[in-house]
């Protein structure tokens, strides 16, 4: 297995921490892992992304120009990373805040509504985390109970209380994704 994986969106969305999550999961199950981070100029608000790359052996490079997966969380990170997703890959989307529509015939694109379902859940900052849960039901990179793992040795401790709505959100993006692939 070996899955690479590009996670993009503004600074303050959650894109690195959804990459190092991943991360930090794959090596609490013995996986290969690397996480490379990538900024724009500015620290809030300025374009973000991360390439994170999970195998069963150990990673050669940190690299990803031809992602298996791109998790696009704007437009601008639709409108760089959609065209290079490798046939055969996957595309998720917020579409809550991405007004694009891939009209790309060789990859699976999965849309949702990743800020509306997390508004539903009373907390806009995790439609990150139900973008992953998404991710995590149709690739099953790792599991989501290394996920909330690594949400606990990750936020501090007076954060611990914000576990239980993200992991609500995982499951909510691994519910959607169940129901799209059922054709519900």
């Amino acid at each position: 297995m070996l899955e690479e994986i590009i996670i993009a969106g503004f600074g303050g969305q959650g894109v690195m921490s959804m990459g190092q999550l991943i991360a930090y999961a794959g090596m609490l199950e013995g996986k290969g892992v690397s996480w490379l981070p990538s900024y724009g100029p500015e620290q809030r608000g300025g374009t973000a992304n991360c390439a994170v790359v999970v195998s069963d052996q150990q990673v050669g490079s940190p690299l990803v120009t031809s992602p298996s997966t791109a998790i696009v969380l704007n437009n601008p990170s639709f409108d760089k990373f959609e065209p290079l997703v490798r046939p055969g890959g996957l595309l998720i989307i917020n579409s809550s805040l991405v007004a694009r529509v891939s009209e790309r015939n060789d990859i699976e694109v999965i849309e949702l509504t990743a800020t509306d379902m997390a508004n539903d859940l009373g907390n806009a900052r995790v439609a990150n985390m139900i973008l992953l849960g998404a991710f995590l039901e149709r690739k099953k990179v790792v599991t989501s109970e290394s996920i909330i793992e690594s949400l606990k040795k990750v936020l501090s401790s007076e954060k611990h209380h914000l576990i239980e709505v993200n992991k609500q959100a995982l499951n909510k993006g691994a519910s959607a994704v169940s129901f799209i692939t059922l054709g519900i």
